[in-house]
């Protein structure tokens, strides 16, 4: 992982646990347009750690490249060349090359104003600004740095970009077409374009009185709106019987994905929707709804999305809806847009694997329309977990859950 959270996997989880805010003032950049702006931001730490060749590609792959390289490490990854033929990358993010198309289109427009007075040409443009902005640029630099030679795909689906990513390699995994699996959600658009656009549509949190930190604050009754963070998370997925390349045991078996498109409205969620997806992996998994012991919930504190969903968990879980510890760890690690669904669902494996559920932060006076059990504020710790669920709705109509239960090879049925 590199998330505002932190720089890996287990910073990042007991931040998570922790309920500590990664929330705060947006890049300068932004705030000069937008004074109030917020933002879940990676630490500056990231930038000083990195090559001078990576430090050349836009934000996004450099994230890409970093978290890939630790889950290939914790996974403990060798592979022949055969093998290496037989794994492939799929990576998700929502909008490609962010960094690299603001700063092109910037430069564009100042040389422009210049252009007369000073002679320059204002087309004259890096010549690497295509490869760098391209939506697959993460994907191919993960394939071609560790010489991966499988399927190679990128997946752009909003907000639930790197869950279908997930999704797909799974199945990918299951009909055979690869053994072994890299899988990316990365995103970088703290940007003024990219900002101002989302700031546009009036889902962008405002500054809450108690502290820029406790701003997001999904499924409490003061929420209005999410914060847009950036940063990756990185899975490796192994279909069961396949000659091994990991020596690390699996963390758990990924069993169930469920995706449905709304066909309703382009940004106003679907409560029907949202139960088919859901209903759609318990079914693949073959699990009663009983099984599911924690809910990563899409959460995004907007005042429309968190009533749907409680109302969508509801239907989909029946009365175990109110005995499901659930929460939505966007509270403090912000809306990761296209690696959101990558990082959520990794938080619920870390989760299940450890027993520790982390909480919604800032979930002080609970909306009556939710009522279910969001874990406010405080983590629950060493709770027997069988199986966990994450949930990815997106702008479109997107809905994707995915389901992981713990791994037991006597028992496990030819999942990723």
């Amino acid at each position: 992982m590199v998330t505002p959270l932190g720089l890996n996997r287990a910073t990042s989880f007991e931040s998570a646990l922790q309920a500590r805010s990664a929330i705060g003032p947006a890049p300068d950049a932004i705030t000069r347009l937008l004074p109030d702006a917020l933002a879940a931001q990676v630490g500056a730490a990231f930038e000083t750690g990195q090559t001078r060749a990576v430090a050349g590609l836009d934000r996004a792959t450099q994230f890409a490249l970093v978290a890939a390289q630790e889950a290939l490490v914790d996974a403990g990854f060798e592979a022949n060349d055969f093998q290496k033929g037989r794994t492939g990358v799929h990576v998700g993010i929502g909008m490609g090359g962010a960094h690299t198309l603001d700063a092109l289109y910037t430069r564009f427009f100042e040389q422009l104003q210049r252009a007369a007075a000073e002679n320059r040409d204002p087309t004259v443009i890096h010549p690497l600004a295509v490869p760098r902005m391209m939506a697959n640029s993460g994907a191919a630099a993960v394939s071609m740095q560790h010489k991966l030679r499988g399927q190679t795909f990128t997946y752009s689906v909003a907000c639930a970009s790197s869950s279908v990513a997930i999704g797909e390699a799974y199945r990918a995994l299951r009909h055979g077409y690869i053994d072994t699996a890299i899988v990316i959600g990365t995103e970088a658009m703290l940007t003024p374009g990219s900002y101002v656009a989302w700031n546009a549509l009036r889902v962008i949190a405002k500054k809450h009185g108690s502290g820029l930190e406790a701003s997001c604050r999904p499924f409490d009754a003061e929420r209005n709106g999410f914060v847009l963070g950036e940063g990756a998370a990185a899975l490796v997925l192994q279909a069961e019987g396949a000659e091994p390349t990991c020596s690390r045991a699996a963390y758990a078996e990924l069993c169930g994905y469920g995706t449905t498109s709304d066909g309703v409205h382009i940004t106003l969620p679907s409560a029907d929707g949202q139960i088919r997806a859901m209903q759609a992996a318990l079914a693949e998994c073959g699990l009663p709804p009983e099984s599911i012991g924690y809910l990563n919930a899409h959460g995004t504190a907007t005042a429309a999305g968190d009533v749907v969903e409680t109302e969508s968990i509801k239907g989909a879980f029946g009365a175990h809806a109110y005995r499901l510890a659930i929460s939505s760890t966007k509270a403090v690690h912000g809306h990761l847009i296209g690696a959101g669904g990558a990082l959520e669902f990794a938080l619920s494996v870390l989760a299940l694997e450890s027993g520790n559920i982390p909480p919604t932060a800032h979930l002080d006076n609970p909306d009556p329309r939710c009522d279910l059990d969001f874990v406010p504020s405080v983590a629950r710790r060493l709770v027997p977990l069988e199986a966990v669920m994450s949930n990815s709705f997106a702008f479109g109509g997107t809905n994707v859950s995915l389901i992981a239960r713990k791994f037991e090879r006597s028992t496990a049925a030819g999942g990723g």
